[in-house]
C-alpha cells in the first residue's frame, strides 16, 4: 500500500505522534505540546503507512517573507527510503512565495538537508531554554566568554 498523504490534524492521534517522536529519536515531547506546535504552524505533513503515522514535519510560516520548517521525524522503520526527503520536498513546495525558507536540523543531518538545496547560515543565532544542553549537545557554538 503506498504512503497516504495528509495535511489535516483532525483525525491525528496525538499520542501516536508523540511515540513517533520519541523512537525516531527526536526527544520525549508531550501530546499536548505537540497540538499546540502543529495546530500553530501554517503548514503540516502527515504520512501514514497502512494506517499507521510513519513521518512527519511541520512549517511555521508568515505568508510571505519567511518559512521555518522544523519537527520532521520518520520511524526508524521507514529511515532511508527517502520518505524524509520527501516530507521536506512537499513542505518546501506548500512554503514557495516565502522569500526564504529555513530549516532547523539535528547536528549530523546538515549534508542531508545540504541536497535538498539548503545552505549553512553565516548569521543565523538562538537563544535556547537550555542554552548549556544547546551546547553540549552541538546545536549552538561556544562564544568566547562563554562559561567553560
Amino acid at each position: 500500500m503506498p504512503i497516504r498523504w495528509s495535511e489535516s490534524l483532525d483525525t491525528l492521534d496525538w499520542d501516536e505522534l508523540s511515540a513517533l517522536y520519541l523512537a525516531a529519536p527526536l526527544g520525549n515531547k508531550s501530546p499536548a505540546w505537540l497540538k499546540t506546535v502543529f495546530s500553530n504552524s501554517m503548514f503540516r505533513c502527515l504520512a501514514y503507512d497502512e494506517g499507521r503515522l510513519v513521518g512527519v514535519g511541520r512549517a511555521l510560516a508568515d505568508g510571505a517573507d519567511c518559512a521555518y520548517i522544523c519537527d520532521v521525524a520518520v520511524l526508524p522503520s521507514h529511515q532511508g527510503t527517502g520518505l524524509g526527503k520527501e516530507i521536506i520536498t512537499r513542505l518546501v513546495v506548500a512554503s514557495r512565495g516565502h522569500r526564504k525558507i529555513l530549516l532547523y536540523a539535528v547536528p549530523g543531518k546538515e549534508s542531508f538537508y545540504g541536497k535538498l538545496g539548503f545552505r549553512r547560515m553565516s548569521t543565523a543565532m538562538a537563544i535556547f531554554e537550555n542554552q548549556g544542553m544547546a551546547l553540549k549537545q552541538g546545536y549552538i557554538a561556544r562564544e568566547a566568554g562563554d562559561p567553560a
